[in-house]
């Protein structure tokens, strides 16, 4: 019998300690978990799930989210999760990405810089002016879980969140964190950070590629708040294109965005100043695409994110709609 498989990503937005304004945990809690409950997902990346601490001094921990998880079915299922490589080993402060899996992992870790090196740029608007250049790293690893299905080939998931497009700090043009001093200052800044995002999205599409060498019908799947369109330069590098390559050979290679099998008026994850727009996806190589049955996004009772907290302090929801697939994954050869 073909196993039922539910895939899902959901940016969760900043689940920890409220900050000012914010609303408290146990209220957001009180929208999220009837959220996470309705996605019924087998394998769930979550993206911007903060840290706690314990106590003072201590390594930070997951706590929210465990507070998220209990009385669900996620409850008992297996976490993987991004690890700070300066803080003894815990989990970052802010915006760690987290896969939860009812199926055991064969294995898991997370990239940065790994496969790519940070490039190097010299800052040509910073005052006082730069010396020489800079590395230009990527602001947050990607991880991966290779997961063990029951009578059939594992499965490979990747839980990203690509750098939105915001200009990045530059020495010395920037008033206060919102304002910039001039114009060239925020254009190398936003430069910086399209090459930050671009960064990322490559070390993807090589780590990709690493597994379909091993395997070329490696099942995979790419999901998170990838932070722009499936037409933009960030998913276009981990997707691939037939008309981008020119090479009917590599075909096998592309990855295929599922919101495509969805009508063009339900496709998107957020609202942007009225705009609907599709930032966050779930990517599939061509040997998943054959269990694919089914795709939702569950974007009904989405806020503007932009308009939204300047009429509703405090609200406790996400901004970003969480995006499931649903599969029947047969057993490995064919049936």
């Amino acid at each position: 019998m073909p196993l039922t498989l539910r895939l899902a990503t959901f940016n969760v937005e900043n689940l920890g300690e409220a900050a000012k304004d914010a609303a408290p945990l146990m209220d957001r809690i009180a929208i999220l978990r009837p959220q996470l409950i309705r996605l019924r997902a087998d394998v769930l990346c979550l993206q911007e799930v903060d840290g706690q601490r314990l106590a003072p001094g201590k390594t930070r921990h997951l706590e929210a989210l465990r507070h998220l998880l209990e009385d669900t079915p996620y409850a008992d299922y297996h976490i993987t999760h991004t690890v700070s490589t300066s803080r003894g080993g815990g989990v970052r402060d802010k915006h760690n990405m987290v896969l939860v899996s009812r199926f055991p992992v064969l294995d898991s870790g997370q990239v940065r810089h790994d496969i790519v090196s940070p490039p190097a740029y010299a800052r040509v608007t910073a005052h006082p002016p730069a010396t020489g250049a800079e590395m230009v790293d990527w602001d947050r690893a990607f991880i991966w879980a290779r997961i063990d299905l029951p009578g059939g080939k594992p499965l490979t998931v990747l839980n990203l969140h690509l750098r939105a497009p915001r200009a990045a700090w530059i020495d010395g043009q920037k008033v206060d964190s919102k304002t910039w001093r001039s114009v060239p200052g925020w254009a190398e800044g936003y430069f910086l950070a399209a090459m930050k995002r671009a960064g990322q999205a490559l070390e993807v599409r090589l780590f990709i590629d690493r597994v379909m060498d091993d395997d070329p019908d490696a099942m995979i799947a790419v999901c998170g708040d990838f932070n722009a369109d499936m037409y933009e330069t960030p998913v276009r590098i981990i997707r691939g294109d037939e008309e981008d390559l020119g090479n009917g050979k590599l075909v096998r290679r592309l990855l295929v965005p599922l919101e495509r099998s969805l009508p063009q008026s339900q496709r998107f994850s957020v609202i942007h100043g009225g705009r609907p727009v599709m930032l966050d996806h779930i990517l599939v190589s061509r040997s998943l695409l054959a269990w694919y049955r089914t795709g939702e996004i569950h974007n009904e009772a989405l806020g503007d994110e932009l308009s939204t907290p300047a009429v509703v302090r405090g609200a406790p929801s996400s901004y970003h709609a969480p995006v499931a697939a649903e599969f029947e994954v047969g057993n490995g050869d064919g049936a």
